[in-house]
């Protein structure tokens, strides 16, 4: 199976942020589109802050951050800052996931 994981720092360390199926049906559920819809808004910066803020979220506790301590982190490093700082990282999570790891990457990982 491929990995779809990407590991970057956000708030206070290096997280890594993926999605299992069961998480991948909680984001569309909560951003309300269908993940080639929300990618297509995030890839072309027609995003809402929602679907940043689930992406980040979601892909955290798959990656195996406790669900509250993920909500916790998402109200203190992405709620309220400037979506310059969120943006990046949601589309690296969603275009690992669309595209797969890099060569170079996923040969280390």
């Amino acid at each position: 199976m491929t990995d779809t994981s990407h590991s970057a720092y956000f708030g206070d360390a290096e997280y890594t942020f993926k999605f299992t199926p069961e998480l991948l049906f909680e984001l569309e559920r909560k951003t309300g589109a269908g993940i080639g819809q929300l990618c297509t808004r995030v890839f072309a910066n027609a995003f809402t802050h929602t679907d940043l803020l689930e992406t980040i979220r979601l892909s955290l506790v798959g990656g195996g951050v406790a669900p509250k301590r993920a909500d916790e982190m998402i109200a203190t490093y992405a709620i309220g800052r400037p979506l310059l700082e969120i943006q990046p990282l949601a589309t690296a999570i969603l275009e690992v996931l669309w595209l797969g790891k890099p060569k170079h990457e996923a040969k280390r990982g």
